[in-house]
């Protein structure tokens, strides 16, 4: 490694490496996040928890980017690779955020009675949080692939638009921890009323570890670029090994050891989807419907005639009764008493 390293310039703009980086430990982490991928997606399909598949993302994007990061220490001067092996790592932490709030979300579901917590649903709850992280994705991405441009300016505008995306991450992992802590409270309550089926505890701690293990690794990136690109937290291997790398392996490991499938069982572990009417169904309803609207239009018809034939008849009795009155009535001539229509 010291002949690969001593043969570059570190400081030269050409380089995109400002120190000489590890390749063992780029290998490592490579075959640690390739084991969690096998674990979480052996995981998924045995516990049947198809939203897993975010923190299967997680694991993957972190085992290509270590990859290339590892193959990239072997080619040193060229830039091809690093770009994005630094996309990859530095936004996958963001599936793993998005899958701590899908966990805690399904929880409030499974184990509240209400299913809601600070008076909203527990789907919206998740829907907006995920939209948040979605949110940050994106300026985060929009400012990662600025930092690695050739022109300073742009380098730097990046910079910032990348620490405004993990501000506001960060914002928000506080604002669910509160929600989190809520859902506890309310849990310990829930407890002692009726104590739930399954083991709530140790998912929950877990998350709580998920989200301070993140808010370490966004608090390093800050720091990182808080005091510009080249300084020595942005020139230290161990401090990207360590504040990042290893925080994001033990939280997703975490998850496999205290896998949601475990603690989240049965009919209502998952949000209820709306089901699709089959072609049968829907042309079952279609007549249905048309035999309704058949049996309206024949009732309105016969309401229609009944009143037809009752003006018939009062027309009719008032014509009778009118001849009646004719045949009764005593001529002028006639005598008094005597009726006309009798003589």
């Amino acid at each position: 490694m010291t002949n690969r390293c001593d043969a570059v310039d570190f400081n030269d703009d050409n380089v995109p490496w400002a120190y000489c980086p590890s390749f063992p430990a780029a290998i490592l982490f490579a075959a640690v996040f390739c084991l969690l991928t096998i674990a979480h997606t052996a995981q998924l399909f045995l516990s049947r928890k198809k939203f897993c598949w975010v923190i299967v993302m997680a694991a993957i994007w972190e085992t290509i980017g270590f990859s290339l990061r590892a193959y990239s220490t072997q080619n040193l001067r060229s830039i091809g690779p690093v770009v994005p092996s630094q996309l990859l790592i530095i936004l996958s932490p963001l599936w793993l955020n998005a899958f701590v709030y899908m966990v805690l979300g399904r929880m409030i579901y499974f184990f509240l009675p209400e299913k809601r917590c600070f008076g909203i649903s527990a789907k919206k709850l998740t829907m907006l949080f995920v939209i948040l992280d979605i949110t940050a994705f994106l300026v985060q991405g929009t400012g990662g692939s600025m930092l690695s441009g050739d022109d300073p300016k742009t380098v730097n505008l990046g910079k910032y638009i990348y620490m405004g995306g993990i501000g506001f991450q960060e914002f928000f992992i506080l604002i669910f921890f509160a929600l989190a802590v809520r859902f506890h409270y309310k849990m310990n309550y829930v407890e002692t009323i009726h104590p739930p089926a399954y083991r709530w505890r140790p998912l929950l701690y877990t998350v709580y570890a998920g989200l301070v293990l993140i808010t370490i690794r966004v608090i390093y990136r800050l720091c990182e670029y808080s005091q510009g690109v080249d300084t020595p937290l942005s020139k230290s291997e161990t401090a990207f090994y360590v504040l990042d790398a290893a925080t994001m392996a033990v939280a997703i490991f975490l998850f496999s050891i205290f896998h949601p499938g475990r603690f989240l069982v049965g009919p209502e572990s998952e949000f209820p989807k709306k089901q699709k009417k089959s072609k049968a169904n829907r042309n079952r309803d279609d007549t249905k419907s048309e035999s309704r609207r058949s049996k309206r239009w024949a009732r309105r018809r016969t309401e229609k005639n009944d009143v037809e034939l009752s003006t018939d008849a009062e027309q009719f009795a008032a014509q009778e009764l009118g001849q009646h009155e004719l045949l009764e009535r005593p001529s002028p001539g006639s005598a008094p008493g005597q009726n006309w229509g009798y003589r």
